[in-house]
């Protein structure tokens, strides 16, 4: 059953986005050579429970069967590993790419974003892939019109990235969210204009463009959570959660205190 947020429910929500977007913000301060995702994670931890939070992340039920809770804070995603990356002791090198995604609960109400950090410098081709999918994500918002519908946010993803020659991952997708943090309807980054659910004001939902360099063909990591591009090529994730509010996409995380320490690279 999709659930429509009130005003002070969209409220909350902004607030607990709000705070994973300054988490991430704290990531880009630390985001280098030589330093390890797990120390990533740690420090994501402490913020997130300094603020009155938790991370929803940590200790989320496994999908796939023989894989453990999930670990850690944050999934911290390596260049090829698309989503759900767990982190480690691995430093990350200069070129590398990791996606950086972020739960929170504040006040009974989920927070949820990702960006993707580059580390160092990245050559061009890996700019532009993290150009394109943020640009994507961007454009999936745009049509996030009420009277609209959920396939019109996709087909909006999927016809920017795949024009650019990117393969658009179908086997895992964005999702609504409030009180849990994966609410219907389920949010594809793929569709066709004008099919899928009605969207109305009050809907709240994360949307999130998983871009690949090269095909879109995934596989399960041994570790039964992180998932990878079957060719190895590196992927792309970026995400925010939205509400649609007084006739318009409200977009509740933000990404300017990032780009306020990186830069806007791409």
């Amino acid at each position: 059953m999709i659930y429509l947020k009130t005003e002070e429910e969209i409220e909350l929500l902004r607030k607990a986005n709000l705070l994973v977007s300054a988490t991430l913000a704290e990531i880009a301060k630390i985001v280098r050579p030589g330093v390890t995702t797990r120390q990533l994670d740690t420090l994501a931890e402490q913020f997130i429970r300094d603020h009155g939070a938790t991370p929803t992340f940590k200790g989320f039920p496994a999908s796939f069967a023989g894989a453990e809770p999930f670990p850690a804070s944050l999934c911290t995603s390596v260049n090829n590993v698309v989503i759900h990356g767990i982190p480690d002791d691995v430093p990350l090198k200069e070129g590398d790419i990791v996606s950086v995604d972020c739960g929170t609960c504040l006040d009974g109400f989920c927070g949820d974003s990702c960006y993707t950090f580059c580390v160092g410098e990245v050559d061009e081709e890996t700019r532009r892939l993290l150009r394109i999918t943020k640009e994507s994500l961007y454009r999936g918002i745009a049509a996030a019109l009420p009277g609209n519908r959920i396939g019109d946010i996709g087909a909006a993803v999927q016809q920017h990235c795949e024009s650019q020659g990117y393969g658009v991952v179908r086997e895992f997708v964005g999702h609504g969210i409030g009180h849990d943090m994966h609410e219907e309807p389920p949010v594809p980054n793929y569709g066709r204009p004008g099919t899928g659910k009605l969207l109305k004001n009050g809907l709240c939902i994360a949307i999130e463009p998983m871009i690949t360099r090269g095909n879109n063909a995934i596989a399960l990591m041994p570790d039964r959570w992180g998932v990878t591009t079957r060719d190895m090529s590196r992927a792309a994730h970026f995400e925010h959660t939205i509400a649609i509010h007084n006739g318009k996409p409200d977009i509740l995380s933000t990404f300017e205190p990032i780009e306020a320490i990186e830069g806007k690279l791409y």
